[in-house]
């Protein structure tokens, strides 16, 4: 992006009230990291217990509002904005309403491949942004089958560049040595990421191959029922949440990633850019990024045999998996932060 390019004076706002801290907040996070960097002036508007406000301080350039419940009351602050980026729908309903009181153009962003609610005010939202961002053209097909007039365009997620510490590599090695580590990462929810698929296939796993372990970071609503599932074997551990998460991901001879439904599946992007191969569902964005048998293995959701099948193909060949993780890993660098960031701000330029 030539230095010339810039938003001078204009003020981009930014409105995530989500209550945790998941791909899209991280992905949110990313992108005002590098317009802190271009010198842009920001502003993030989110609820009172927010976690990616915690994570965005001491931001150069970055002014954090946080609100209550109902989110329009932060209006009087919002109006001196020049352009406002939604990053998930209750932010995309803010957005629309301040559009509709004071004219400022905004912007939204979905990330998610579920249906889209058939309501007049959710095809407003879409239709009346000046832009439609969908992470994948499953997503953008999504938005376009409820809102015909919507400008969607499409911006994939970007890889994280997670930080890589090579003593806490060391120690989970340790940890796990002499085993081949096999890894998920995600919230423990089977609706959403599919877990249950996986774990029937390491109980099957357990019986043939004690060599091979695997290791679940996150937490969510299905983490007692899946322990409780996998109480009697020993090839399975439950991290839980952890910040160090590009050290976990160093130690793994493979990833599976089971989802239901999934927008991008941008942690997959992470685990490529470290080298790892992966395995995935056939769903949402995902084959946008991980091409069967070139950067990956596909499988259909909901085959706890085709999970299996894959897992002990890639064990039993792995010059195989090698030159899918090289393959990936290469394709990596199309969706580096700084390509995610150029392609939102040639699209705030034009506001």
């Amino acid at each position: 992006m030539s230095t010339s390019e810039t938003l001078l004076n204009k003020k981009i706002t930014h409105l995530n009230f989500a209550s945790g801290f998941r791909g899209g907040e991280r992905q949110t996070t990313l992108l005002i990291q590098q317009l802190a960097a271009r010198g842009e002036h920001q502003v993030l508007v989110t609820r009172l217990d927010s976690e990616i406000a915690r994570r965005c301080q001491g931001i150069k350039n970055l002014e954090i509002i946080k609100v209550a419940r109902p989110y329009i009351r932060a209006h009087k602050e919002l109006k001196h904005s020049h352009i406002l980026h939604a990053h998930e729908t209750k932010g995309a309903q803010v957005a629309m309403l301040m559009n509709k009181l004071y004219s400022i153009p905004y912007i939204v962003t979905r990330r998610v491949d579920n249906p889209i609610k058939d309501n007049f005010f959710t095809r407003a939202m879409y239709n009346n942004a000046s832009y439609c961002i969908a992470l994948s053209n499953a997503i953008k097909q999504i938005i376009l089958q409820k809102s015909t007039k919507a400008n969607v365009r499409v911006i994939p997620s970007a890889q994280t560049d997670f930080a890589v510490d090579a003593d806490n590599v060391a120690k989970i090695s340790k940890r796990f040595e002499g085993k081949f580590l096999i890894g998920n990462i995600g919230e423990l929810e089977n609706t959403h990421k599919g877990q249950d698929y996986l774990i029937k296939a390491i109980q099957r796993i357990a019986k043939e191959e004690p060599n091979i372990h695997f290791i679940f970071l996150g937490k969510g609503i299905d983490a007692d029922r899946y322990k409780s599932m996998t109480a009697d074997l020993n090839n399975v551990t439950f991290e839980g949440f952890v910040n160090n998460v590009g050290d976990y991901i160093a130690c793994m001879k493979l990833f599976v990633f089971p989802s239901l439904n999934e927008g991008l599946g941008s942690i997959l992007l992470d685990v490529m850019k470290l080298k790892v191969p992966v395995i995935a569902s056939n769903v949402g964005g995902i084959p946008d990024i991980v091409i069967d048998n070139q950067t990956g293995k596909l499988v259909p959701p909901k085959d706890s045999e085709a999970i299996y099948q894959q897992i002990m193909h890639l064990y039993h060949h792995r010059e195989e998996a090698e030159i899918l993780s090289e393959n990936a890993y290469q394709n990596t660098f199309n969706y580096t932060p700084e390509t995610m960031t150029d392609a939102y701000f040639k699209l705030y330029l034009t506001l």
